[in-house]
């Protein structure tokens, strides 16, 4: 439940920030007529995502087993690599992204006769691309937690992100979003490593990765799987009791090349060049 809970509330406020920016931009140059056509961009949005996200879950219950097993790899190495990329690009784009939103904003209205289908346009692709991020983080988790926790977790995520983003948007909520996204980065990489070599192991069970199989250590003694901390472990660091060299090596090399790529200093000439717009 935490792990939907976090990965939904960063990726709701990601959402609601852009929208945020472009309602409170809207209002303050005087164009708040065109705050339902920023309604209409959502809709269709999230739309598109439920649609994806229940396409691919009915798809997948028609599968035979090891077909079952190799959608679940390929969804779990697609969410680590969204998850990865959303990260990544927040830590770059984070300083820049009002005036970026601002200025295609400008563009969209400075459209003669299509205004409102280029704001329309706008939103859509943003809050889309947050939306179809989630489908597959969320594939991904549904497939490795059973029950209805996960939904629930992912749900309260949604509506908290909702109400920050209203209070943002509002101004009566003060967020330290650099710290709020650096940490929120970091725990997403390890959920993202987690991941990875869940796919690792959905492959093997495929059928079609067999090899570096040894098993590294043998914690079903002393830390089942199937136990409460066992499974609380397994849903947010991708937990396995007996882990093989393949799943270690893929977790411990994803983690180094993400974290030092996420946490390394922004390099001097973009941070000025981000500060400048």
């Amino acid at each position: 439940m935490l792990v939907p809970f976090l990965i939904m509330l960063r990726e709701g406020i990601e959402a609601a920030l852009i929208v945020g920016i472009v309602a409170s931009y809207l209002r303050q140059t005087g164009r708040g007529q065109w705050l339902p056509v920023v309604w209409i961009g959502i809709l269709l949005a999230v739309a598109l995502s439920l649609f994806a996200g229940a396409g691919l879950q009915f798809a997948s219950a028609e599968f035979p087993q090891k077909l079952q097993e190799l959608f679940e790899a390929i969804v779990g190495v697609i969410a680590a690599i969204v998850l990865t990329s959303m990260v990544l690009w927040m830590r770059k784009a984070a300083r820049s992204i009002a005036a970026e939103l601002r200025a295609s904003v400008d563009a969209a209205l400075a459209q003669p006769g299509a205004k409102a289908y280029g704001l329309i346009a706008m939103i859509f692709f943003a809050v889309a691309r947050e939306g179809l991020e989630s489908v597959f983080f969320l594939l991904a988790t549904f497939q490795q937690s059973a029950g209805a926790a996960a939904p629930l977790g992912a749900l309260l995520g949604v509506l908290c992100a909702a109400l920050v983003g209203y209070g943002i948007y509002a101004g009566g909520v003060r967020l330290n979003l650099r710290r709020f996204f650096r940490w929120t980065g970091v725990f997403i990489l390890v959920v993202a490593a987690g991941i990875l070599a869940s796919s690792v192991r959905a492959l093997h069970e495929a059928g079609l990765w067999n090899h570096l199989q040894g098993i590294v250590v043998d914690l079903s003694g002393f830390l089942p799987v199937g136990s409460a901390a066992g499974t609380l472990f397994s849903g947010i660091f991708g937990y396995q009791d007996t882990p093989t060299v393949s799943e270690v090596l893929v977790y411990i090399a994803f983690l180094i090349v993400t974290l030092y790529l996420f946490l390394r200093p922004m390099p001097a000439h973009v941070a000025e060049g981000q500060l400048q717009k």
